[in-house]
């Protein structure tokens, strides 16, 4: 089965090459055809007179092939821009926007309303005057801190027989 395989792929390796050579050899002679056609051969004057004409025929040839080629870039541009143009109204007409890339501005709320508003209008915008007052109430926890005071004399307090007689009264 894998020489057969191999068979068939160098036939097929074999028919490609012959295709390429033959692809080759029509480009060839398409280019030589081409070059008899739009180049005469160049025959060299004798005389100073004739080659000074041909060099004011190649300039003539050269001069005119710039031209041509200016030309079509100047179509170029002209239908790229018409292009992008008629794109524009085609986002335009659809209600589609290029959205551009943003950038993050670093501006407080104050900063922003007074550019969008302009400068005549005062805006201070204080976002915690309409905060309500919350009055913090003491939990056990905190009054037992305030209580204890000094860890120093609570350990002294609880050391020793006394001590522990304390804690199991204050508990029960």
């Amino acid at each position: 089965m894998t020489a057969r395989r191999q068979h068939l792929k160098s036939v097929m390796l074999q028919i490609a090459a012959t295709e390429l050579e033959k692809e080759e050899s029509r480009k060839e002679t398409e280019k030589q055809n081409y070059l008899s056609e739009h180049c005469p051969p160049l025959h060299m004057p004798s005389s100073m007179a004739e080659l000074q004409e041909l060099c004011k025929q190649l300039h003539a040839k050269v001069d005119a092939a710039e031209e041509e080629k200016y030309d079509m870039e100047v179509k170029v541009q002209k239908s790229s821009k018409e292009l992008e143009d008629m794109n524009q109204k085609l986002f335009d007409l659809r209600g589609k926007f290029k959205r551009p890339p943003l950038r993050r501005v670093r501006m407080s709320a104050d900063a922003m309303l007074k550019a969008l508003l302009g400068s005549k209008h005062k805006v201070c915008m204080d976002l915690r005057a309409n905060l309500k007052q919350v009055k913090k109430e003491d939990t056990e926890k905190e009054r037992d801190l305030r209580d204890v005071g000094d860890w120093r004399k609570n350990i002294e307090e609880k050391s020793g027989m006394e001590g522990r007689k304390k804690m199991f009264e204050s508990e029960s």
